[in-house]
């Protein structure tokens, strides 16, 4: 399965570029190729800044810098490690109940202070900033999991919100 990412950019800006993550999804449970867009930090030596909420990916969330090279076999930047936590987390949520609006799920996450990108109609990836106290999300996500309308997952929690 391959997942690509939306962002910020725009097409004229030369900034940007995509980098390829390829792993194994415990989610989809197979191998999963996704494409993100970073901003050049470092050119030279490889560093780009992680530019949107990955969908798929764990233990990488927005703002993480990452070490990319261009890999001959996929014919593109490629990662390979994440040299700096940015401090945000990242966080999967599936709407269970089929009656609820993933949107109106969303602003709930929204109102809170999260960023929320939708990938298909009963799921998606949430960043919590790194500035977000994660109880009140945490709450939230409990709430809706118990009433059986949400099932989330943590891949990438950071240290800062892990202790919240």
């Amino acid at each position: 399965m391959e997942v690509i990412a939306n962002c910020k950019m725009t097409n004229t800006d030369n900034n940007y570029v995509k980098i390829l993550f390829r792993f194994y999804s415990d989610v989809l449970e197979e191998e999963t190729v996704e494409t993100m867009w970073a901003t050049i930090v470092d050119k030279e030596n490889g560093l780009y800044k992680i530019d949107n909420i990955p969908f798929y990916v764990p233990l990488l969330a927005s703002d993480d810098i990452v070490f990319a090279e261009y890999d001959k076999d996929e014919e593109m930047l490629t990662f390979r490690e994440t040299v700096k936590y940015s401090g945000n987390s990242t966080v999967q949520v599936v709407i269970m109940d089929n009656s609820r609006d993933i949107n109106e799920i969303r602003q709930l996450f929204i109102d809170l202070g999260c960023i929320t990108e939708r990938f298909k109609d009963h799921y998606f990836s949430m960043e919590v900033p790194v500035a977000l106290n994660y109880k009140d999300v945490k709450l939230k996500l409990d709430e809706l999991e118990k009433l059986e309308i949400i099932g989330y997952a943590e891949p990438c929690l950071a240290d800062g919100h892990r202790n919240s």
